[in-house]
């Protein structure tokens, strides 16, 4: 067995912090479902401190118990004592890979392929993500269905095929020039990340992003084939995958000529602003992640922050409620102004979603390891949505979107039947605007 000292080389005040206070009990999805201590994120801090500690070995029921934890932050959020729960849950999870004791041959394999092979080669997830578009526009997906093929496969792979996303046609390279100007330039030059699955299932709302950016004065470079960002990783305890991911992922942008650097990602983008801690003892990178930590925003945050112009013409949506990605709110603290942007469009009117940060169950690839407590999450985030009562629900994670889009597609008689994202709603106005005015968005 490998040797586990990841957390004991934490800093130890870090550990320290937590007061056993309680507050984040009811924030906490797995508290809330189990009741149980080591369910919560107070409970789970106690373990991690006594494996620190010399007092308890890592073992399969404390790798169960971290992978039963979402990651969602909801904690961070209500924490008066300012505890780093992602630091500790991330260094938790590499503990418990590095001593190997969940590692059974399917789940090592299935890591293996999806963690060292796929996501760290953008070309073969390309690949991928073409045959798969091949297959489900053919209509293939569908006739395998009727054959009941899926029938032969493995029970856990059988339930995870109603969830592939739909890939989309065009990749964002192929929507998205290399360098786009506007047409009035207000000075700004910034870089936008395209992401993994957002380019293959959502490559429609980069274009969306990069319009919006357009249409507000600045200059977009969007880097070719960029690589995954290193969350998946990070998130599930291979911490020096998540660090090369870092390094290619600085080292594609030229972080001198930009003035930030924009992702439409909540998942990715609360990853992506923690380069300067995971690089903090690289001796090259360490200068270079801080400069990218401070230059990467949010798109609704650097919207708001370079005072984002209002559109005069509505997206044609005239109600929209709004589910936070938790990890934009929780993580990132981006919270008010996806609300601002929503707000800003004319007719289009907003309603509050009951528990609109509570996690929807996506978490990652939770719904994929944690199908039974995902599915309760996201039953609870469906029946919020009919309390709503509202035709379209708007977020900002690809990881929401897919989980929402086919929560609903399981109740046909549901009040809200479309999942769109604040963005993709303002760059409608933008268009509308500029089709009422004879011109292009930008």
């Amino acid at each position: 067995m490998a040797s586990a000292n990841l957390l004991q080389s934490l800093d130890y005040s870090v550990l320290q912090q937590c007061m056993h206070c309680g507050m984040c009990l009811p924030t906490c999805p797995t508290y809330v479902e189990t009741k149980m201590e080591r369910n919560s994120p107070r409970g789970r801090i106690s373990l991690m401190r006594a494996v620190a500690d010399g007092d308890l070995q890592v073992t399969k029921a404390l790798s169960d118990e971290m992978y039963y934890c979402l990651g969602c932050l909801a904690c961070q959020t209500a924490c008066p004592a300012g505890v780093n729960y992602a630091e500790l849950f991330e260094t938790a999870r590499a503990e418990v890979e590095q001593a190997q004791v969940d590692d059974g041959m399917q789940r090592g394999f299935w890591r293996w392929l999806s963690l060292n092979v796929i996501f760290m080669r953008p070309w073969l997830l390309r690949l991928i993500g073409r045959v798969l578009h091949v297959y489900q526009s053919t209509g293939l997906d569908a006739l395998m269905r009727r054959l009941r093929f899926f029938g032969l496969m493995p029970p856990s792979l059988k339930k995870l095929e109603p969830q592939t996303p739909k890939i989309a046609e065009h990749f964002s390279d192929d929507l998205i020039w290399p360098e786009e100007k506007p047409k009035q330039d207000r000075g700004y030059r910034v870089g936008l990340l395209t992401g993994c699955i957002q380019d293959l299932a959502f490559s429609n709302i980069n274009r969306d992003t990069a319009d919006v950016l357009l249409a507000n004065g600045c200059e977009v470079i969007t880097p070719r084939s960029q690589s995954c960002c290193g969350s998946l990783h990070a998130h599930n305890g291979e911490l020096e995958l998540a660090r090369e991911l870092a390094r290619r992922q600085i080292d594609s942008f030229d972080l001198d000529s930009l003035d930030a650097i924009i992702t439409n990602a909540g998942g990715c983008g609360s990853h992506l602003k923690t380069y300067g801690h995971l690089l903090h003892d690289d001796p090259f990178y360490a200068g270079k992640a801080k400069q990218w930590d401070k230059k990467v925003k949010d798109i609704h945050e650097w919207l708001v922050q370079i005072r984002f112009r209002k559109p005069t013409a509505g997206a044609g949506v005239s109600e929209v409620t709004y589910h936070e990605s938790c990890h934009l709110c929780h993580g990132q603290k981006v919270v008010s102004q996806p609300r601002q942007i929503l707000a800003s469009i004319p007719g289009l009117t907003f309603k509050e979603l009951p528990e609109s940060n509570w996690c929807c169950g996506s978490a990652g690839i939770y719904n994929i390891t944690q199908p039974e407590q995902s599915q309760k999450l996201l039953t609870r985030k469906v029946e919020n949505l009919r309390q709503a009562g509202v035709p379209v629900v708007a977020t900002s994670n690809p990881g929401c979107h897919l989980q929402l889009a086919n929560g609903l597609r399981a109740c046909s008689s549901h009040p809200c039947q479309e999942v769109t994202q604040p963005v993709t709603l303002l760059a409608q106005a933008y268009r509308a605007e500029q089709s009422a005015q004879g011109g292009g968005v930008s």
